[in-house]
């Protein structure tokens, strides 16, 4: 069984050098994580030894993909302690499934007198969905805002009484400020004034346990790639209610049951949903990622990666020049965002990588956020079960000395009399 002391030997890129031997610190993880290696051993062993399109196939490969496939869905539900596995729908990501719930249910359920809320510190993916819906319904979109990098209870209550939100759509936890809201709460105050919820659960999942019954939320997403799975793969949940009420976003073969010339007849759940060949192998390296989070334990995973964040942010805060990006108090993962007085973070970033360690840097698909902190660019340190306090103090050691080297070196000179 895995542990969280010894989890690095099961990540094989941890073990490689980069720039000049440098070795290799990865910190992009709210990015995308990477792979342990039971989940790159089960997606080849898929390709290997049985691999067949799934569900319709009345040979041997086929039913041994198509047993490993649905029994993925049953380990994903049990992962996010859905009621029904037919709950699990697989799509292509997070990004994905939230185009999928604003084509289908939104397209179904907002008319041009609704407003949608959500806050100023979503992701890109759960922003332009709604705002390319509002450009052929017509319905408003209203924006939570920030007070101190975070937004209040009373705030977030105050703002479905006043707009009435026939959805209300936020992230559990934002991918810049690190910051977590209390999603069960908010989701009962939607409730209470009639809202519809969406979670965009992207930096949840991988970081602590996530129960999608105590949450109540009508709709939780989340990508594969950033729980130590395969790209390529997302997870809508949804409940079964809406599900069924919601029509098919794509079309094509597998989402039905009957088709004629005048028309079709949309299949059951999950399929419903599921249209064309569906991510096999990948779903199958899903299940495998879930089943090693588990082994390990999400909450272990949290304190971890906690602890990573609040040593580099605490290093940080005492560099002259250095602002982090975020509330020195709060549940917070294992995210830290800053901007350095004397360097852009792309520049920040590239410095970084020849020493070896990987951030990210730029706007992180959250442009109205960083325009309402004044920003165009931040760095981003992100933390997870595989990394180290070693780790963490080399970065801020790094950035202390990228700061002084992009510090102005010029002295005045002195005026002549």
């Amino acid at each position: 069984m895995p542990t969280l002391n010894h989890c690095r030997d099961d990540f094989p890129i941890l073990k490689r050098s980069v720039h000049n031997g440098a070795p290799l610190a990865f910190l992009d993880n709210a990015a995308s994580t990477q792979r342990p290696r039971s989940v790159i051993q089960s997606m080849s062993e898929c390709y290997e030894n049985y691999y067949a399109n799934v569900h319709r196939g009345i040979h041997t490969l086929s039913e041994e993909s198509t047993e490993r496939y649905e029994g993925s869905r049953k380990s994903v539900a049990k992962f996010i302690n859905a009621k029904h596995d037919h709950e699990v729908i697989y799509t292509a990501g997070a990004t994905a499934a939230i185009n999928t719930v604003a084509r289908s249910w939104g397209a179904q359920n907002l008319s041009s007198t609704d407003t949608v809320l959500l806050t100023i510190a979503e992701h890109h993916a759960n922003i332009v969905p709604w705002q390319q819906l509002a450009a052929e319904i017509g319905f408003k979109i209203e924006f939570l805002p920030l007070d101190d990098f975070q937004i209040e209870t009373e705030v977030v209550q105050e703002a479905l009484a006043s707009f009435q939100p026939k959805l209300f759509a936020f992230t559990a936890a934002s991918n810049v400020l690190g910051t977590s809201v209390p999603v069960a709460q908010w989701t009962a105050l939607a409730h209470q004034q009639g809202s519809t919820v969406l979670v965009d659960a992207a930096q949840a999942a991988p970081h602590q346990p996530l129960d999608v019954q105590a949450w109540d939320a009508d709709f939780v997403v989340f990508s594969g790639h950033k729980v130590c799975g395969p790209t390529g793969i997302g997870v809508l949940h949804g409940k079964e209610r809406l599900l069924e009420e919601m029509p098919p976003f794509l079309g094509g073969g597998g989402m039905i049951n009957r088709v004629t010339t005048e028309g079709f007849k949309a299949a059951a759940l999950p399929d419903k949903f599921e249209a064309g060949t569906p991510p096999i192998a990948e779903a199958i390296g899903l299940q495998a990622a879930v089943e090693y989070l588990n082994e390990i334990g999400l909450t272990a995973i949290e304190e971890h990666e906690k602890k990573l964040a609040k040593q580099a942010e605490h290093g940080l805060r005492q560099i002259e020049g250095v602002r982090v990006i975020g509330p020195q108090s709060g549940e917070k993962t294992g995210i830290v965002s800053f901007v350095l007085s004397h360097a852009h973070a792309h520049d920040v970033a590239h410095s970084l990588s020849e020493r070896g360690i990987a951030v990210r840097a730029g706007h992180h698909c959250t442009m109205p956020l960083h325009h309402a902190l004044g920003l165009t660019a931040t760095t981003r340190a992100s933390f997870y079960l595989y990394n180290t306090t070693e780790e963490a103090e080399t970065l801020v050691q790094s950035v202390a000395d990228i700061q002084r080297k992009f510090a102005p070196t010029g002295r005045r000179r002195r005026r002549r009399r």
